[in-house]
Parts: C-alpha cells; structure tokens; sequence
C-alpha cells in the first residue's frame, strides 16, 4: 500500500526504488501516498495458501493457477514482462519449501493513472500453475464490516526494513464520508465509489504491503477477497485509514482480465 510520509529520511531511502516497486511511503509526486501490518501478529504456517510475495517488494493473490491479483501501482503498466518473481505458498520467505515462479504478461486497469485516482488494480500471468488453492473474488457488495489484511511490509512506519515473515491483522471497516473527510484536510480527494477505507487506532498495513488482499467470509464461511492495499497516510496513524482498491466495483474487469491470461 503506498502510504504518504512526511519524513525526509523516508524520502530519501525510497528515491532509488525500482519503477512498480511498492511506494506506499511514496512514488515521486506532488502527493506521495505510503503502504507491512502494523499491530499484527505472525500468520501460522498454511493460513493463507494463495498469498504472493512479488519481488517489487509487494504483495498479491493466487487468483487462478497461474494468475496473481496485486495493486496497479506495483506495476509497469500492460504488456510483456518477465522482470517480476513470485514467491509462494509460504509464509517465511527464506523457507526452502517456497514456491517461485515468473511473470510473463500483465494487464493493469485501463486508465490507471496513481493510485489516489483509483483503478488501482492489474493481474500478472505466471510462467507456470502453482499448486495452491485459489483466492475467490467477492461476488456481492460484501464491502462493510471487519476484515482481514496481511503483508510481509513494514510493522512500523519508521521502520527500515520490511519482513521475513507474514503478518495479519484484522480491520473495520471507516465510512466513505469520514475517510473522505480525513483525507481532504491532507489535500487528497478520496474516489469513494472505487475504494473501501478501514483500520484502527495502532493497526494497519504499511510500506510493503501494496497489492495484497483484504480478506472476508462469504455467507459459507470460506474466504473471499473484497479488497487490494493500495494507499495511504503514512501507518496506523489516527484519523487516516487504510484505502483499499473495492473489488465489486471492478470484478467483471478483473474476471475478463484472469480469464485472458488464465
């Protein structure tokens, strides 16, 4: 999640940071929004099965086999890439059971522009399946209430290093109008329609955690993803909540775009 931080020696660690890499602490612009979880607790072992790590220092979902879902800001744009690694189906990265693979293809919202302006969204083709279950998308609004967020990003904002190891938190979920309201004194324009706010006082995703899902039950019981880090005022800092890319405002997009790279 790209998160906008007012610390200079933040501004000067992430100058160098490769194009789609996670900028939550800031991409070079008039506004540097931030985005690791903060106030989390470490994921057991095979919690969360479909969880990627992308090499640009981002998050994502094993949505199909061999299709990862992850913030459009993480990316260079659509077309060919094979630049981007993909670790997978664990929750320690140096583990030696991990699962890797590339990426071949990527296909980002139409007329992303950052991610303030929302459509912040792209799917990357693997170069292989990967033998893990799947991360269903949200088939209703499914948009209110408390969720579950999860990164191997920073676990404060003044942190220098991002982790080895995944950690989870569950948030509630801000209305519209009071996270607009929040951002406006900030000078940014929250695109409500296009995006779920939530958090709490000392717990939110950070730096690191971009492209990664948020997470809730469907009326079975099974997981369902309703969301996607994308950005922020710097971590966990009162009065300015995680934003999150909402799925059901662009799943018939998304689904078109896995099933084209599917």
């Amino acid at each position: 999640m790209v998160r906008i931080v007012a610390s200079l020696l933040m501004a000067v660690v992430f100058t160098a940071a490769p194009a789609g890499a996670d900028t939550r602490h800031g991409p070079t612009r008039a506004v540097q929004p931030i985005t690791e979880v903060v106030g989390g607790q470490l994921a057991p072992t095979g919690r969360f099965p479909w969880m990627i790590r992308l090499s640009m220092g981002c998050g994502g979902a094993l949505v199909a086999p061999r299709v990862v879902l992850t913030a459009g800001h993480c990316v260079d744009g659509t077309g060919r890439n094979t630049t981007i690694k993909a670790v997978a189906g664990v929750t320690d990265l140096k583990s030696a059971q991990a699962l890797t693979a590339k990426s071949v293809r990527v296909i980002r919202a139409d007329g992303f522009e950052d991610e303030t302006k929302g459509r912040d969204w792209a799917v990357i083709q693997l170069n292989k399946k990967l033998p893990l279950q799947t991360l269903p998308l949200v088939q209703g609004p499914g948009d209110e209430g408390v969720f579950t967020v999860m990164g191997w990003g920073q676990i404060r904002e003044d942190s220098m290093r991002q982790e080895r190891r995944l950690h989870f938190a569950t948030v509630p979920t801000v209305p519209d109008a009071t996270c607009a309201a929040e951002y406006r004194k900030a000078g940014v324009k929250l695109v409500a329609a296009e995006s779920i706010c939530a958090g709490k006082s000392g717990v939110d995703t950070c730096q690191g955690d971009s492209g990664g899902p948020m997470i809730g039950r469907d009326n079975t019981g099974e997981w369902v993803q309703v969301g996607i880090v994308s950005w922020g005022l710097g971590c966990a800092r009162d009065g300015y909540p995680g934003v999150y890319t909402q799925i059901s405002a662009f799943r018939g997009a998304i689904e078109q775009a896995i099933r084209q790279l599917g």
